[in-house]
């Protein structure tokens, strides 16, 4: 009868949703439920390879981390099915290898050229406001969502499925080792997640330490304008931090004004006032065609253009040394922004960083960890003025 009840237990501790080899509902395979399930593979009542995964169990599981909003998770097994609400994660999953995704939120389904694979999954909406009841029919193990996804558009209604949701804010340079780290750690794939920290890093520090070499600089001012019109980048964003690592002064920096978040609305005469040595324009896919979809730069000169001829920025040092520049959100948005990073650097001190190739950053980037043919010398627009493509 004990041994008829074992067979029972086991047959049902295989099933979706519990732990393999859990034998009395804590959702751990102790020391003592591994032995049994040693002795049911000698009898044949499970497989090798059940075995082999009620052992990786034992070894490496739960894990337990804590997520971009402080929020603590516990995973009891290894994560099968994913949902991704988030962009900047669907690029790490990639550099990291996590598969199992099996549903995306729908600017990752729109965006087949940089993501083929997970544009034809399912499309559970968009990141902000997503598609609980789609969510609930895959079933998934993890969602993974914005940190800045409101309570009420998920948790409410997925935390009913005990469901965990797990933020993540992957772009941002301060934090973007832990979470990338975090991130490593949860799907097991922490080797390939130090290997991507140390390319950022292999970027970034040679510029920091050339910077910090040359005291004598002159660091630049500037204004950096995010998506739309006169909506300033202020001391909240990444693209301060951007900023201040490429060695530039954003003049924006103090102007988190009554709580406005990362941006902070100005008016184009205190820009004027302000008179920036260096403009850069975060471009958006609604302004212009950009990014990996787009080889034809015609939209981002046209958008340059109409920048520099806005009324009174004739008196701009930038306008009239001609040191207005465009980006694209995928290289400085992301959690790849080290390559953003490295286009600064060269705009805002080009003495300093003749050699320094962002290019080939970027390249190295998609061909060493995104595993796309791809190649920058002929397609993209991702700045602007741009360096010439080979035809």
């Amino acid at each position: 009868m004990k041994r008829s009840a074992a067979i029972i237990l086991a047959a049902l501790s295989l099933a979706w949703g519990a732990v393999p080899g859990d034998l009395d509902g804590d959702n751990i395979v102790s020391q003592e439920e591994l032995l049994k399930s040693e002795s049911l593979a000698k009898e044949g009542t499970i497989t090798a390879d059940q075995l082999d995964e009620i052992q990786h169990i034992h070894d490496k599981y739960p894990r337990t981390f804590v997520d971009n909003s402080n929020k603590s998770i516990t995973v009891n097994k290894p994560i099968q099915k994913i949902i991704l609400l988030n962009a900047d994660c669907a690029e790490v999953f990639r550099c990291l290898g996590v598969k199992n995704i099996i549903g995306v939120d729908s600017n990752i389904v729109k965006d087949g050229i940089f993501f083929p694979e997970l544009s034809k999954l399912s499309d559970v909406g968009s990141s902000f406001h997503p598609d609980c009841e789609a969510i609930l029919t895959l079933d998934p193990d993890i969602v993974i969502a914005y940190t800045g996804v409101k309570k009420e558009e998920l948790d409410d209604q997925i935390d009913v499925a005990n469901i965990p949701i797990a933020r993540f804010s992957a772009c941002k340079v301060p934090t973007r080792d832990d979470q990338l780290r975090t991130l490593g750690y949860i799907f097991e794939e922490e080797d390939r997640a130090e290997e991507l920290i140390k390319f950022y890093h292999n970027v970034t520090d040679p510029i920091i330490r050339t910077l910090r070499d040359a005291p004598s600089r002159r660091d630049p001012t500037v204004y950096i304008e995010c998506y739309s019109d006169f909506k300033a980048r202020n001391s909240r964003s990444g693209a301060q931090e951007m900023c201040a690592m490429a060695g530039g002064k954003n003049i924006a920096e103090d102007l988190d004004l009554h709580g406005q978040g990362t941006t902070s609305q100005v008016d184009p005469e205190w820009i004027v006032a302000q008179n920036p040595d260096i403009i850069i324009k975060i471009v958006s896919g609604s302004e212009v065609s950009c990014g990996y979809d787009e080889d034809d730069a015609s939209e981002m000169k046209s958008l340059r253009d109409a920048i520099m001829n806005r009324p009174g920025f004739d008196n701009i040092t930038a306008v009239k040394e001609n040191r207005v520049y465009l980006i694209a959100p995928d290289i400085c948005d992301r959690s790849c922004n080290a390559i953003g990073i490295a286009y600064l650097a060269k705009w805002f001190h080009p003495d300093l960083f003749k050699d320094l190739d962002p290019q080939s950053i970027h390249q190295e980037y998609l061909t060493r960890f995104q595993g796309l043919d791809y190649d920058l010398s002929k397609q993209g627009v991702f700045v602007y003025p741009e360096e010439s493509k080979n035809e």
